[in-house]
């Protein structure tokens, strides 16, 4: 299996898509390209030393989903290996606008892209809040 070029600038997260990410006729149903990007997202603060429950935990912050649009452009099919890229394209002092893109290794066809924008919410009190300096910090120095 050929593997998607890897761009060092940009970060990918890989998935294998599996019986349960499919519908009736064995492409990934619609409402699991959500799922893959969310996970990537997650893994996207891991890799810049971040993750949600010490945001949580130290920072009192959690980030929600407020807005997704999303492109389906190719199927992907039980067993494929996909990448989900995730790029920050936009922050303000409440939100992060991500890019993302969902792509088969194997011929690196784009089956989704997606902007996906999260706010960042006060723990306890469920209202925006500002996104903590040192993340903020951290996203500067990766992205």
């Amino acid at each position: 299996m050929r593997q998607a070029p890897v761009d060092p600038e940009r970060f990918g997260w890989q998935v294998r898509v599996y019986y349960e990410d499919t519908d009736a006729a064995g492409i990934v149903y619609y409402a699991n390209y959500l799922r893959f990007m969310e996970r990537a997202r997650a893994e996207w603060l891991r890799h810049i030393g971040w993750d949600q429950t010490r945001l949580k935990d130290r920072h009192g912050v959690l980030f929600a989903v407020r807005r997704a649009e999303l492109r389906y452009l190719h199927p992907a099919r039980l067993d494929d290996v996909l990448v989900v890229t995730s790029d920050v394209e936009k922050t303000s002092r409440t939100s992060i606008d991500f890019s993302q893109r969902v792509a088969r290794t194997q011929d690196v066809v784009v089956c989704c892209r997606g902007t996906i924008n999260v706010a960042c919410i006060d723990a306890e009190r469920m209202r925006p809040t500002r996104i903590p300096d040192a993340l903020i910090q951290a996203m500067a120095n990766t992205c």
